[in-house]
């Protein structure tokens, strides 16, 4: 059985599923039911559960009649989703159900995201997880799969962990997750006895829309022939006599008595009658069923970390729009995401280094927690997607946007503590670029506070608004740091304030900025406009080309057109010709016109079409930075652009560290407001012979290489993959990498070509979409950010690992003012603001967690399990001498000769600056397994034909820790003085 909750009425709706749900397993102890989204059975626990109901629930569970299944808090999307974000919400479910239950889920469900990933076996390897099953996956393949018996096998998502975390998985036949609906003799749904969700108003008469025909004396055996004729029809495409037979849908069980009370009766019939049948039938979690399979003792097929992605469910229906759809909102989500990780280390170390501190720590763990919930939240697959309506997504959206607010606001206040500041300052903080500038009074000291949540040092520029051209940064020790003005491109009265930042691991600095026009002022850019271009009537003949350089590249821009011509590697001085426009896919919105787009699809009428004839262009020239203004017209008299790129290049002084920044070409896109029915692209275009070869990310994770595939129909849309950070063309010697902070969707049409879908703006007339307001129509302007990293394989392997993660973790900038007679800081003071003691891990790993997750369960399985039984766990506040610390290798085996070797760590010198580590405990990845106790299903396969428990980590005694590539490790650490 299954629940699986739509948000829109998700309280009225999941108090009903699992108030009757408890009820009705109390009443026969045949009866089953599985779990899966934690943080609908939490509303319920929380808000309307009694005590009785939770002792039920307590009882169930022991006897393994109610089974959570996933336990995270939503069934993630995994097409567009970070690794990190669903680790996330992962750990808020478990964390949840170990401390409150002692359960540990062992099964994974993910029967609805669209289309697999082969980060989540690895992911599902590392909680813990026994069995993996999923359902949406290509029609044709799911076809092929089903008639050859092959819908179950080993999967070894990642190839570097390999057998070590591989996990067997089920993929559901052609019926998917849901029973089948329609039934010979009655023309309602089948098995459907309470009828179709109506919520938030409920019939009065209790009667509901489509509710089945009660089991009766004259109908059982039409019913029991119907569900035996598909249980025998399902056991063709299996290799063992076991067949699950999933009961429910969507929005089922909301009265789950009519549910049992008719299929009681069913389940009694077909077993009196077994002989005739053939079949027996019983209720079962999704444990029972893998437990079966398992001990049938086969042996298995491997499947390689090949993915299921895209998904297409016939042949005119590629799931590839959802890749784009609401890019605001996934843009806001993963903004969210990387403060939250900025805020959890910062309220770490507040934590550890400030014991006596004036903030309530109780009230800082819930700040964080409002944050935890909205990013954990908007990872479910009719969140990040953009599938849900225009209130849900609203509600997405509210949920974060506090949560940020929060996060924010503890910042500053953590801040503000540590240097003692006067209450009657003020700091505020931002975390877009430009979002919120310094006041332009100039008889107020402002000063911005940069925190770096990467465990590595960093040199790269933060911006900040201002009012004016004439202005000088200093450091905390007064001395002049690198900066830049020059004037805005989105507002007319303010100017943009470039600072080279260098800060080491986990620390902040302080900048001071003061309006003057002395000697130290920064540095002004100068800016030059051209002419406007017709792109159409561009003259070939006599090509004028215009250079920018910095010490590692030389792009020249084509003054025929104003578009980009080339980009020359000045290391190796290899040229590649590189052009880049916008184009639009047109798309048809009405059903009686053939395929339509909508929030999941993306079903293109024919090749994009270029939008603009005219482009302006402006160039801002300057010692640290030069940005390049790229506008897009429809035509040469057209009053206002439709797209526009930003690219930044820049130069760095010496006595800084400029690799990376000198490395990337960094773009900002203005896309939108569209016209209905067009998905916009940018497309660049190289003389690199990719054969149309294009590489992309896996949640941030890993690389999937996407061969072009040509398909009878709807060519154009299956070959899009999801972009969740990196995508890469090219050829045998050289590599051009794109980094994004958000998801889109990607795809390589012609040879040296990629283009990124940036936005799309729709409208169709399916009944379906009409019904739940699933329309697109979103009019927004989108500003996406893509880093362009051009160079030899060696060279963007190196860099492209530590670039992607400076993009997403970008600086935090908080401002603040204080007023010119409050007494100065003393200079001790001011050197003591900088976080005295970094925390920096070698540039091959990356410090994926470190956090105070507060919760109270005992880290020994058989004492926690005690409290639970004995009513003790739920005691006194959170626990604030838990630290949780992941360690992630980014590469994999053989990727880079140096970077590629396993790393030892010594755990106790990494995190010196916080205190003196005394223990540390190595845990599964969601922190409810100590790994030594960890005891996985081995599955038999060809490779291992022994079947037994795989138990993989060594961990050693003195806190020194080897790494090995794409590894995720998890730790307790607890330190001295607590």
């Amino acid at each position: 059985m299954q629940s699986k909750i739509n948000q829109e009425s998700m309280h009225a709706y999941a108090a009903n599923v699992y108030t009757t749900v408890v009820e009705e397993l109390m009443k026969g102890k045949q009866r089953k039911f599985i779990a899966v989204e934690q943080e609908f059975f939490r509303l319920w626990w929380d808000a309307v559960a009694t005590d009785t109901q939770k002792q039920q629930v307590h009882q169930l569970l022991q006897e393994g009649r109610l089974e959570f299944v996933i336990g995270g808090q939503v069934m993630h999307d995994e097409a567009v989703t970070l690794i990190d974000d669903q680790i996330l919400q992962l750990t808020e479910g478990h964390g949840f159900l170990y401390e409150t239950f002692g359960i540990r889920p062992q099964f994974s469900w993910h029967i609805d995201p669209f289309g697999a990933s082969a980060t989540t076996p690895t992911l599902f390897s590392l909680a813990g997880f026994n069995a993996h099953l999923i359902s949406r996956i290509d029609y044709d393949l799911k076809a092929d799969m089903q008639k050859n018996k092959k819908l179950q096998f080993v999967w070894q998502g990642s190839p570097s962990l390999s057998e070590r975390q591989e996990i067997f998985t089920h993929v559901m036949d052609q019926y998917s997750y849901c029973t089948p609906s329609q039934i010979p003799f009655s023309n309602r749904s089948g098995f459907y006895w309470n009828g179709i969700a109506a919520f938030p108003d409920p019939p009065k008469d209790g009667v509901y829309p489509n509710m089945s025909l009660p089991v009766t004396d004259s109908n059982i055996h039409l019913y029991a022939k119907t569900m035996v004729a598909n249980i025998k029809e399902r056991a063709a495409w299996f290799r063992t006599s076991d067949v699950l037979w999933p009961w429910g849908c969507d929005k089922q069980f909301f009265n789950a008595s009519v549910q049992y009370s008719n299929m009681d009766l069913l389940l009694d019939y077909i077993n009196k009658h077994s002989d005739e049948f053939g079949v027996t039938v019983q209720y079962a979690t999704v444990g029972d069923y893998f437990q079966a399979i398992y001990s049938r003792n086969l042996t298995w097929e491997i499947r390689d970390s090949q993915d299921f992605l895209p998904y297409s469910t016939e042949p005119f229906q590629a799931w590839t729009g959802f890749y784009t759809s609401r890019s605001t909102l996934k843009g806001i989500a993963r903004r969210a995401s990387s403060l939250l990780y900025a805020g959890e280390s910062f309220f770490t170390q507040y934590v550890r280094k400030h014991p006596a501190s004036s903030i309530c720590k109780c009230g800082a763990l819930k700040q964080l927690q409002s944050l935890r919930w909205a990013v954990s939240e908007v990872q479910h697959h009719d969140g990040i997607t953009g599938t849900e309506s225009p209130k849900v997504k609203d509600m997405y959206m509210n949920n974060l946007m506090y949560g940020i607010f929060n996060v924010k606001k503890l910042m500053a206040s953590i801040i503000f503590d540590m240097n003692n500041a006067k209450k009657n300052g003020e700091v505020y903080s931002s975390v877009y670029n430009k979002d919120s500038g310094i006041p332009g009074a100039t008889d107020v000291d402002q000063y911005v506070v940069v925190y770096n949540p990467l465990a590595w040092n960093i040199t790269t520029f933060v911006t900040v608004s201002v009012s004016h051209l004439a202005m000088s940064v200093y450091d905390e020790l007064g001395l002049p740091v690198p900066a830049q003005v020059q004037s805005s491109v989105e507002s007319h009265s303010t100017y943009d304030l470039y600072i080279l930042v260098a800060i080491s691991g986990l620390s902040y600095r302080k900048y001071s900025i003061k309006a003057l026009n002395g000697k130290q002022s920064a540095f002004i850019g100068r800016s030059v406009k051209y002419k406007q271009k017709d792109i159409t009537r561009a003259d070939q003949e006599s090509q004028q080309l215009l250079p920018v350089v910095n010490n590692c590249y030389q792009v020249l821009f084509d003054q025929n057109t104003n578009l980009m011509h080339s980009i020359t590697e000045r290391e190796t001085n290899q040229t590649v010709q590189l052009t880049q426009e916008f184009l639009e896919y047109h798309v048809n919105g009405d059903v009686m016109k053939g395929p339509i787009s909508d929030n999941y699809l993306f079903a293109p009428n024919a090749s994009a079409v270029p939008v603009s004839k005219a482009v302006g262009l402006e160039v801002v020239f300057g010692n640290l930075m030069t940005e390049i203004r790229q506008y897009f017209y429809s035509n040469v008299t057209a009053q206002d652009y439709i797209y526009a790129v930003y690219t930044r290049m820049y130069t760095v002084p010496e006595g800084y560290d400029g690799k990376l920044l000198c490395h990337r070409i960094e773009q900002e896109y203005s896309v939108g407001p569209l016209e209905l029915n067009r998905e916009a692209v940018l497309r660049t275009s190289t003389n690199l012979n990719t054969r149309q070869l294009l590489y992309t990310d896996s949640n941030g994770y890993q690389i999937q290489k996407r061969a072009f595939k040509a398909y009878m129909n709807n060519t154009v849309a299956r070959n899009y993959y999801p972009m969740v950070q990196t995508a890469y063309i090219e050829d045998d010697t050289t590599r051009l990498m794109l980094l994004a902070e958000r998801a889109h969707g990607v795809s390589s049409q012609g040879n040296g070509q990629v283009e990124v879908m940036l936005h799309r703006r729709l409208w169709n007339n399916l009944q379906w979409d009409l019904n739940y307001n699933l329309t697109l129509n979103d009019s927004s302007v989108v500003r996406p950010v893509i880093w362009l990293i051009l160079g030899t394989k060696d060279v963007t392997n190196v860099l492209y690992r530590t670039s992607g993660l400076a993009l997403e973790h970008r600086p935090v900038v908080m401002f603040g003012a204080l007023s010119e007679d409050k007494p100065k800081l003393p200079r001790q003071l001011q050197q003591n603001s900088v976080h005295g003691s970094p925390v920096t891990v070698p540039p091959n790993l990356h410090l994926q967690t470190l956090s105070i997750p507060g919760w109270r369960y005992s880290s020994n399985h058989a004492e926690q399990v005690h409290n639970v039984h004995m009513g003790k766990q739920k005691q006194g506040d959170a626990d604030f001498s838990r630290v949780l610390l992941r360690i992630r290798h980014l590469y994999e085996v053989g990727e880079d000769p140096v970077l590629s070797q396993p790393v030892m760590v010594n755990l106790k010198s990494l995190l010196n600056g916080l205190g003196s580590v005394i223990l540390v405990e190595e845990r599964s990845l969601t922190g409810t397994w100590d790994v030594n106790t960890l005891k996985r299903w081995k599955w038999k396969t060809a490779q291992y034909p022994s079947k037994g428990f795989s138990n993989t980590t060594e961990t050693s005694e003195n806190s020194i820790v080897t790494v090995h590539p794409k590894e995720i490790r998890t730790f307790f650490v607890y330190f001295q003085g607590q």
